[in-house]
């Protein structure tokens, strides 16, 4: 097939972790990691991950064979919100920084919140913390620095240099520029963004997702397929990114289903976990590379939607994508037929030659993952109501629908919408 220059590639940026240190069992090397970027380490992890993941001994062990002096500055609870981030800030305020190294452990929540507050850390003008006042000033220097609200300040001075070590596979928070910050009280989820955001190191252990349960891995995987998925086809799509999703799609498709089957009854519980490695690799690397192609290209009308749902109805972002990503693929199937085709055929080599029928085919086969992946398949079975459908069209916006192939606007999205119920 001939090619004109169109296709040629045009200027673009590319954002990732300086170093990447991938592989099972490499949490051992957490002490090493740090000790490249400083001399101490200040932990934040997920309230349950880092019990449940049992990580933190290892990392506790490691960052003590190589001198690193650590300690436990936050934990985070559900998606980071402006409270969050202010109280770690506050935490913190009076301590010295220098050789300071962010160790993020935890879920895309708890990433997201130990690269807000490393960013921060240093963008926060001397005395901001002290005084009876200081609660109100601290949140109003995070709502500064998130996108549309407050007064759009950016991050000038470098964060401190972050180790992301994610215990879930699915959001990628390891790889990408951003972190989402959510105000429940005000009704707004917005991020902070900015090139220098970027983790410093992406440890990931795919180890550390064996203590998930069923619920959080089809969560967590959905999430990966969607970003995958979503970034392929948005509007701002790149070369690099794209390549990223043909490699690492396929292997998540065929290892997430087979990560949500049961326990053979009799199984022995070390033997099972074990015979799973491969899948759990797979998405791992998935979620990691999905990182680097949202960051990179963009998204689309299931992220867009899924931040309303976070905000309004507490719906984990996980969820909510899975909730949307079938309705997402279906607006955007005529635009996206070429997208979709050549997704089925990276899946199924063996898939039909004919552009639409490959495309059909792309679009039944996530349908059906999610289907069999029991998470909720109506927005009812979040607790929306017709009356809110309004509301939720009107604030699922930002960033991400402005990537969605089709433009939709808050009418035509509140249709889309009505037929979920």
């Amino acid at each position: 097939m001939t090619r004109s220059m169109d296709d040629a590639p045009t200027a673009y940026d590319f954002a990732t972790p300086p170093l990447i240190r991938f592989g099972a069992g490499r949490i051992a090397e957490i002490g090493s990691t740090v000790a490249l970027l400083g001399r101490r380490a200040w932990i934040i992890g997920g309230g349950r991950s880092l019990a449940a993941s049992g990580a933190w001994e290892r990392i506790a062990a490691s960052l003590t064979a190589s001198g690193i002096d650590s300690r436990i500055v936050a934990t985070s609870n559900g998606e980071p919100t402006v409270d969050q981030v202010a109280a770690a800030l506050a935490a913190i305020a009076s301590e010295d920084r220098d050789g300071v190294v962010v160790v993020a452990v935890g879920g895309g929540a708890t990433i997201d919140l130990a690269k807000a507050v490393a960013a921060l850390a240093t963008n926060m003008p001397a005395g901001l913390a002290s005084g009876p006042d200081r609660e109100a000033r601290l949140d109003t220097l995070v709502v500064d620095h998130l996108e549309g609200v407050g007064r759009g300040l950016t991050i000038g001075q470098w964060p401190l240099p972050v180790v992301a070590v994610p215990t879930t596979a699915g959001t990628g928070a390891e790889a990408t520029r951003n972190a989402v910050i959510s105000c429940p009280r005000r009704r707004f989820k917005k991020s902070m963004r900015s090139p220098m955001m970027v983790p410093r190191v992406a440890l990931v252990d795919p180890d550390l997702t064996a203590s998930c349960d069923p619920a959080t891995i089809a969560a967590s995987g959905l999430d990966c397929i969607t970003q995958l998925i979503e970034s392929f086809i948005c509007r701002f799509q790149q070369p690099l990114p794209r390549c990223l999703v043909l490699e690492s799609l396929p292997r998540a498709i065929d290892a997430l289903p087979r990560l949500l089957l049961p326990k053979p009854e009799g199984e022995d519980t070390q033997q099972w976990t074990d015979s799973r490695a491969a899948d759990r690799a797979a998405m791992s690397h998935a979620a990691l590379l999905s990182g680097m192609a949202l960051t990179n290209s963009g998204l689309g009308m299931a992220h867009g939607v899924a931040a309303a749902l976070g905000i309004g109805w507490s719906t984990p972002h996980g969820v909510a994508c899975a909730v949307m990503l079938p309705t997402a693929m279906r607006v955007n199937r005529t635009a996206s037929e070429h997208g979709f085709a050549m997704l089925e055929r990276a899946v199924n080599p063996a898939a039909s030659t004919v552009q639409a029928a490959a495309a059909d085919a792309f679009v039944e086969r996530i349908e059906r993952l999610c289907n069999e992946s029991g998470v909720p398949r109506r927005l009812s079975e979040l607790g929306v109501t017709a009356g809110q459908l309004d509301w939720l069209a009107e604030h699922s916006g930002g960033a991400s629908m402005r990537g969605n192939p089709v433009t939709l606007t808050p009418a035509e999205l509140r249709s889309v919408l009505a037929a979920m119920l």
